[in-house]
């Protein structure tokens, strides 16, 4: 007889992991508008599946706490009942043994805080909060609410044309986010339950290039109000372009020398290249709405001005204001931030780094924008340095990847101290601390703490700041506009809330954000200047959506877009993607679930065709 076996899989274990890999698939594709308590109670009863049962708190604890739950759920709890499950539930975090419980349990305590209104609900009026709305996922995380299932299956049948009117419906700058978008959409798509989520982002991009000139809509007749813009980004064009469709006149003001904001003086033109953002701004611009370019509030025309010329004003500004590490020798020459950088190559005057050793500070986004132009720009070698590790940085993942790619080095677990110059002021390196990673914060994400190592130097020639950006409030403050922690102050209708006749939003009232959240913005602002102006303008697109065909498509893998080699684009500042193919459009729009038609996501009351 062996003394031991080989231990092979068994078919239970094996069935066991495949539904493991379903709950997480389902898990991940929780959509919003799922009742809160329902949730925790599924997880709570998991969780007291997955205990050992040694401790009394887990085995015994865990399955009262479910009770107490479950009795919320069935309508018999009363109000009684909310400080026995606090109760129960801080005493398993107290004293379970392990973390299942422990976690578990203040899974319990932290819902109680966060939607305790909820709690309340199913006992007083036997119903969930969230079971009012059951939104269509991929609808409900656009910021711009873009009818995501509309135009995927108009992609999907060819007519790309009306694809981008049912878009700009809601987003007028459907190029933009075609090329940029950080595609919220697609983190919950319940295409997740059978393989992967939908190419949302990449369906768009295939409609924009496909659908040739698209005129824009007829305006409504003109009211004969007046609306000034301050701000020619994202936010402010897309409040515009609302307000023309709605018969205002209208006028930007914008400080640069072109519009675009962050679009362009954010965005590299090999993630998006000048022309299609161009062409995009001049068909914003067609619709009778005029730009003054290079007038600065406060310099060139005052605050109080404006409100007397125009019957209201919305603040758009964005966020283009450097912010400083606060590190010794930061303002040694050769030291610039990436706003800096990227105003330079949003203006077409490209700093000349041949052969030089480039360090960038910092981890988002900007910073892999900032390291990838700086290998275009002929740097000899170029360094990412981050004080937490590559997978908390805020950057999206194939940007990281992508830098990578083509040569950047990206040195994690390293917190600037101080920068080294010579003596004429010239930075030569840059000294970090190498850290250690240490317990979560409030986020989750692991906090860095210094480690018991030397300080390292790094040579640099060049050293770019990215590490987040400010608003620029001066001749804002003198006029009276509320200002708290850096940033204009305004409600969720973008309301300025002590002025009457001011609006604001996007990234001067939330601070740096995505193009989408800034569109997203200047939707809503338009719809409420319209309303406090008297007015109650709809705007609507007549596309017919096609009807849904019964999806019987088996698992299959997304198709992604592809790009360049990183040896042929790093050379150059041209589109770094390939978008889908005719076929990848196809089978990509096939795999939609319809969301809007099938299952959980149905639209409340039918399809929004009009706002």
């Amino acid at each position: 007889m062996s003394r031991l076996d080989i231990k092979n899989p068994s078919r239970s274990q094996t069935v066991l992991e495949n539904l493991y890999r379903d709950v997480e698939r389902h898990i991940e594709a929780s959509p919003p508008g799922l009742c809160p308590v329902d949730m925790s109670h599924a997880f709570l009863q998991m969780c007291h599946a997955q205990s050992c049962g040694k401790c009394v708190p887990c085995r015994i604890g865990l399955g009262q706490l479910s009770k107490l739950i479950e009795q919320v759920l069935d309508g018999s709890a009363t109000m009684a009942t909310l400080p026995v499950i606090e109760k129960t539930a801080r005493t398993i975090v107290n004293t379970a043994d392990c973390a299942i419980g422990r976690d578990a349990a203040r899974l319990v305590l932290d819902g109680l805080e966060g939607f305790r209104d909820d709690y309340e609900e199913h006992i007083k009026h036997h119903r969930c909060l969230a079971g009012l709305q059951m939104p269509v996922p991929c609808v409900a995380l656009c910021p711009a609410g873009v009818d995501v299932p509309g135009y995927m299956a108009l992609v999907g049948e060819g007519r790309y044309a009306d694809a981008v009117r049912l878009i700009r419906k809601d987003n007028p700058m459907p190029v933009a986010c075609a090329y940029i978008c950080e595609h919220p959409c697609e983190a919950r798509c319940r295409r997740s339950m059978i393989d992967d989520p939908i190419n949302i982002r990449g369906l768009k991009r295939y409609a924009v290039d496909h659908a040739g000139v698209v005129p824009q809509p007829e305006c409504a007749p003109a009211t004969g109000k007046k609306v000034a813009i301050i701000g020619g980004g994202p936010s402010g064009l897309s409040c515009a372009y609302y307000l023309a469709l709605m018969g205002h006149k209208v006028t930007i003001y914008e400080e640069r020398d072109k519009l675009g904001g962050m679009l362009r003086y954010g965005i590299p033109a090999y993630r998006f290249p000048r022309q299609k953002l161009d062409d995009e701004i001049a068909s914003i611009l067609s619709l009778g709405i005029e730009a003054h370019t290079g007038v600065s509030v406060g310099r060139d025309i005052t605050f109080d001005k404006l409100q007397r010329d125009y019957d209201c004003l919305y603040i758009a500004i964005g966020a283009h204001q450097d912010k400083k590490t606060g590190i010794p020798g930061e303002d040694s020459k050769n030291v610039m931030s990436a706003v800096e950088m990227l105003r330079a190559i949003g203006d077409e005057k490209m700093p000349d780094f041949t052969g030089k050793q480039v360090v960038v500070i910092g981890g988002g986004n900007v910073a892999m924008d900032v390291t990838r132009s700086a290998i275009r720009l002929g740097a000899d070698k170029v360094t990412c340095v981050y004080r937490r590790r590559i997978a908390d940085m805020t950057a999206l993942p194939d940007e990281i990847t992508g830098a990578m790619a083509e040569g950047a080095e990206i040195m994690d677990l390293a917190a600037p101290v101080r920068i080294e110059s010579d003596s004429d002021g010239v930075a030569k390196a840059l000294w970090v601390q190498p850290q250690i990673i240490g317990e979560a914060d409030r986020a989750g994400r692991p906090r860095p703490n210094k480690a018991a190592l030397d300080e390292v130097r790094i040579p640099a020639d060049i050293i770019v700041v990215a590490i987040g950006q400010g608003i620029e409030i001066q001749g804002f403050t003198q006029a009276g506009v509320p200002i708290k922690r850096g940033t204009f102050v305004a409600d969720s209708a973008t309301a300025v809330g002590n002025m009457d006749d001011v609006f604001a939003g996007g990234d001067c009232v939330t601070g740096p954000a995505t193009a989408i959240r800034a569109i997203a913005a200047g939707k809503v602002a338009a719809a409420n200047i319209d309303e406090h102006l008297g007015f109650h303008h709809e705007i609507r697109v007549d596309v017919e959506v096609p009807a849904p065909k019964l999806n019987n498509r088996p698992p299959h893998g997304r198709i992604n877009t592809t790009e360049r080699e990183a040896c042929e684009r790093k050379h150059d500042f041209e589109d770094i993607e390939c978008g889908l193919t005719c076929e990848g459009a196809c089978t990509e729009a096939s795999r939609c679930l319809r969301c809007d038609h099938f299952g959980y996501g149905i639209f409340k009351g039918g399809r929004i065709d009009k706002w």
